[in-house]
């Protein structure tokens, strides 16, 4: 059975997030959802993401996105910052309830495989005021991938950073693990320009993305029609597609199978 996880990098756009010698959070986080993404798609999972280039989305218009995409598990992905520098490190995942089995799971899991890489564990924190927690509807976990602002994490994030992508990826492995038929499963990615209630719609979108060059499908997951664009052999090339479709006007999202 496939396991769909929404991946979401913070911020974006106009909101760089923490900044630290020159590096923004928003753009290490989006490398971290992308490389993650790219590796989970490899497994077999289906990858959703909430952006793949550097634009802002609130975080309502996040929450209501992955409600829409309706995955098994939606994570988000920031760094931390202190008030001062050096004066914490390590990791931590954030849910909105700590009655949340299976978003506590998936947060003890990733906490767990980076305190491998070197990380200290800071543990697990319910906080209910944190939008894209408190309004999803699949389990939700925010982590906090170490503190920009610490010598200690820095040189971790620096030096360990494809170890800090695999254990993030064998955390969700040990969550929600799959069975991949080799024969029939090939990896690729689409670019969604659309959900839709009745197919009559999707079809129209098609048709009409069809007569301006575009090649796509129409894919059903109860109760949406989505309009996918593609298939792409590779996430560079699916960015590269969601731009062109962009610029035609349309709104987009990549999706990994």
């Amino acid at each position: 059975m496939a396991v769909e996880i929404i991946l979401d990098a913070g911020h974006g756009g106009f909101d760089n997030g923490a900044t630290y010698q020159g590096e923004r959070e928003k753009d290490q986080v989006l490398r971290l959802t992308l490389d993650v993404g790219e590796r989970l798609a490899d497994e077999g999972y289906i990858v959703k993401y909430t952006r793949t280039t550097d634009e802002y989305a609130s975080p309502y218009q996040k929450a209501e996105q992955a409600n829409e995409l309706g995955g098994d598990y939606f994570i988000s992905f920031h760094r931390n910052y202190s008030v001062e520098d050096n004066l914490y490190n390590g990791v931590q995942s954030l849910v909105y309830s700590m009655d949340s089995e299976a978003a506590v799971e998936l947060g003890e899991q990733l906490n767990r495989q980076l305190e491998q890489v070197g990380f200290e564990n800071l543990g697990i924190e319910a906080v209910q005021d944190l939008i894209v927690l408190r309004e999803t509807d699949m389990p939700a976990v925010l982590l906090e991938v170490g503190f920009m602002n610490s010598e200690r994490d820095q040189e971790l994030w620096n030096t360990r950073y494809e170890d800090i992508v695999e254990a993030i990826v064998s955390a969700v492995r040990t969550v929600a693990p799959i069975v991949v038929n080799q024969q029939t499963h090939t990896n690729g990615y689409y670019v969604q320009t659309g959900l839709f209630k009745y197919d009559v719609n999707a079809a129209y979108q098609l048709e009409r993305l069809e007569m301006i060059g575009y090649q796509g499908t129409i894919h059903f997951e109860k109760p949406f029609y989505g309009v996918w664009i593609g298939p792409e052999s590779s996430l560079e090339d699916a960015v590269e597609l969601q731009n062109r479709l962009r610029k035609d006007g349309y709104r987009t999202l990549v999706v990994a199978v």
